[in-house]
């Protein structure tokens, strides 16, 4: 079934590429911020756990590597096949405990593993592979995570939160000073620490901010639709005002 379908795919695209003027100009550069946009969505509906609105977004970024693919195949530089294999082949060397006699005892033996053989793919750090266009915050989780696998890595919990009230007293003694250079520095520490607090807590930083985001959306709209509905102008309420409905929003929750 699924071979089928994926054949399906590829005739459609071979198709599409042939007969239809948009998909026919359509170019790596052109496609790469809808990738870019479909990933986003992917993400929103994981965020949401909307199992329905995920399928469709796999299925959106499967077109995009088809797609790819397909100009890969025309410009002579590697086919949808090449692709599956490649990551196979990947996956295999990367798992010798799995499809070698390596035995790992847990899932952190496994990225441990995982980062020693990159490096013997002729990787030239542990840092390697990653993104210099990646999101801060995930960037700074990743970091973290690999650095991780090499022993970089405190102790305990309370040395983590003990790092992140450090970091922030420098923060504040930043303000006082009033350099915003230095302001700016150390408020990247204090994100940096609150990261990594994150992570030994078993938090993702990323999602956890997006549920923020949204939870404050979602009260700020109850403001404004019940400012509509007393026919009050919002730039004209007071603090106070707007505080009471986001309370009742809270309490609507």
């Amino acid at each position: 079934m699924y071979s089928n379908s994926l054949e399906r795919l590829r005739r459609i695209m071979n198709e599409l590429r042939e007969e239809c003027p948009w998909d026919r100009k359509q170019t790596i550069q052109t496609l790469r911020q809808q990738t870019l946009e479909e990933v986003y969505e992917l993400a929103d509906a994981i965020t949401d756990e909307n199992y329905t609105g995920i399928k469709e977004e796999l299925g959106d970024l499967l077109l995009h590597i088809v797609f790819y693919s397909k100009i890969g195949e025309e410009k002579g530089s590697f086919t949808l096949d090449d692709v599956i294999e490649g990551v196979c082949n990947k996956l295999v060397s990367r798992h010798p405990h799995i499809y070698s006699s390596v035995k790992v005892e847990d899932e952190e033996d496994v990225k441990r593993n995982w980062e020693a053989i990159k490096m013997k793919e002729g990787k030239m750090s542990v840092l390697s592979g990653l993104p210099p266009s990646l999101p801060a915050l995930m960037k700074a989780l990743r970091l973290q995570g690999k650095t991780k696998q090499v022993g970089f890595e405190w102790e305990n919990t309370a040395q983590v939160q003990e790092k992140v009230d450090e970091e922030i007293t420098e923060l504040y003694e930043a303000v006082a000073g009033g350099d915003p250079a230095e302001i700016e520095e150390e408020m990247g520490d204090v994100l940096f620490s609150l990261i990594n607090y994150a992570r030994f807590i078993n938090v993702d930083p990323e999602q956890a901010l997006e549920k923020t985001n949204k939870k404050f959306i979602r009260r700020f709209q109850y403001i404004e639709e019940k400012a509509r509905e007393q026919g009050a102008d919002l730039q004209q309420m007071t603090l106070e005002q707007m505080d009471a409905l986001w309370n009742e929003a809270k309490k609507q929750e």
